[in-house]
């Protein structure tokens, strides 16, 4: 995967060519709203390298943005249980690939097709198109969802059931403003707080506590 992820290449491509012919056609003026364009498409694919401390007692956090909810889930449907849900917000400017919490393999794989509300709302989760997959490693399953928002019309996965993903792996993105769920199990330790910003890969968002 390089600086910038594939997927951009089709929207970055078409705004320079669209700059290109309003610039011949029609005169230098008329280029520069489709190439801010493009250098924008450039910056929102971006795929910056980041070094991974992996830890196995670790949850890391899928993606960069604000710590938008923290809650308590009574019953999830992969854990077979209560758990912690952390609720990850990227807006536009944030990075948008997405990476491994931990170590383990995708044991449950959903996809929902639904509404495209704002992000930000608290019922997105269940209302919006949504992507989600129960990782497993022997001390730990956790789920990941990620959610389409208004703008975000496109969820890219490039995994699918049975694969085995690293810590801090990249395994999808969302195009343009959106939000991912975690949720883990009750006896992993929350460490961040409403509010707080996070970095894909970096932030840890959890331990395990001593003797899980």
């Amino acid at each position: 995967m390089g600086i910038i992820v594939s997927e951009g290449y089709k929207f970055i491509g078409a705004a320079v060519g669209l700059a290109v012919i309003l610039g011949v056609f029609v005169n230098p003026y008329a280029a520069v709203p489709p190439g801010v364009l493009a250098v924008y498409f450039a910056y929102f694919f971006r795929n910056p390298e980041r070094k991974i401390e992996t830890n196995e007692t670790h949850v890391l956090s899928p993606a960069d943005g604000t710590v938008q909810d923290i809650s308590e889930v009574e019953y999830d449907e992969f854990l077979k249980g209560a758990g912690n849900k952390i609720t990850v917000f990227m807006s536009v400017f944030n990075v948008h690939v997405n990476r491994s919490p931990i170590d383990g393999e995708i044991k449950y794989q959903k996809y929902v097709c639904g509404r495209f509300r704002p992000a930000y709302k608290d019922s997105v989760g269940y209302e919006n198109e949504h992507h989600l997959i129960g990782i497993e490693n022997e001390r730990l399953r956790i789920t990941v969802t990620q959610i389409a928002g208004i703008l975000a019309r496109r969820i890219v996965s490039w995994v699918t059931l049975s694969d085995t993903l690293k810590q801090g792996e990249l395994y999808g993105m969302i195009r343009f403003g959106s939000c991912l769920e975690i949720v883990m199990p009750k006896d992993v330790e929350v460490l961040v707080k409403k509010g707080e910003k996070v970095t894909g890969g970096k932030t840890v968002l959890g331990r395990i506590v001593d003797g899980t």
